[in-house]
């Protein structure tokens, strides 16, 4: 089976139980070989606005010939993007220490390359060989504290700011994005989610959904798991796989 055969997916979101506003924003468009999950900043103005703009900015991208001419545009985009939102809409809202920001992860596959490209706690996970990766790394104050070994993840995890973010799109002056490139091998499925959606749901939960024979089944079966939790947060995931 070869690895540059059409990719089918599935996108959903919901506010979950808690929230009345859902400042999740996804972009599912598998004719263009890319997905996005932006999630506005929870308790700043205009966290909604952040993500919409966001996914409707990357979803006019032109369609470069070569891998490396579209991910080039995807980055320079985002840096655009944060610039904007720093500037522009931070005023906007009348008021000068407000932030308008959105964490940020997309995926991009063309023939057998793909990349992931990411700023927050959004996460890409990979679904390979009837195991699961997780692609991203979080730019949160958890990991952070993980990574410099001041904290084991569970003592990380009852910090009181442990979900503070460390990058977001809007959140700094300059926007450092992570990029994770790759090569597709057939077989491979993929998810984009939210906090929201993997801050409910185990590893092993997320495999079994992964594993299953469509996109639309395995978003069905995910946020059947989440709602049946707190879902005290917006759930957005998008799930791609040939």
């Amino acid at each position: 089976m070869s690895a540059a055969g059409t990719w089918r997916s599935a996108a959903r979101t919901d506010p979950g139980k808690v929230r009345l506003r859902n400042e999740d924003a996804f972009l599912d468009c598998p004719e263009q070989g890319l997905w996005v999950v932006a999630d506005g900043m929870g308790g700043h103005q205009c966290g909604d606005v952040a993500s919409q703009l966001i996914v409707a900015s990357l979803a006019e991208l032109s369609l470069h010939d070569s891998f490396e001419g579209r991910l080039n545009d995807l980055r320079q985009c985002l840096h655009w993007l944060n610039r904007r939102l720093g500037q522009e809409l931070t005023v906007s809202v009348g008021r000068q220490d407000s932030i308008v920001g959105s964490t940020v992860v997309a995926l991009l596959l063309q023939g057998n390359r793909a990349a992931c490209i990411w700023a927050g706690d959004s996460r890409c996970y990979l679904w390979r060989g009837q195991c699961l990766y997780q692609l991203s790394k979080d730019h949160s104050l958890r990991q952070q504290l993980v990574d410099e070994q001041r904290m084991s993840p569970e003592q990380a995890s009852a910090h009181p700011d442990a979900n503070a973010l460390t990058r977001a799109v809007g959140a700094s002056e300059r926007l450092a994005l992570d990029v994770l490139e790759f090569e597709v091998h057939a077989g491979d499925v993929f998810l984009l989610c939210s906090d929201g959606l993997y801050q409910g749901l185990s590893g092993d939960a997320l495999g079994r959904a992964l594993s299953l024979a469509s996109p639309r089944i395995a978003l069905e079966r995910l946020f059947e798991g989440a709602l049946r939790g707190a879902a005290r947060d917006n759930l957005t995931a998008v799930v791609i796989r040939q």
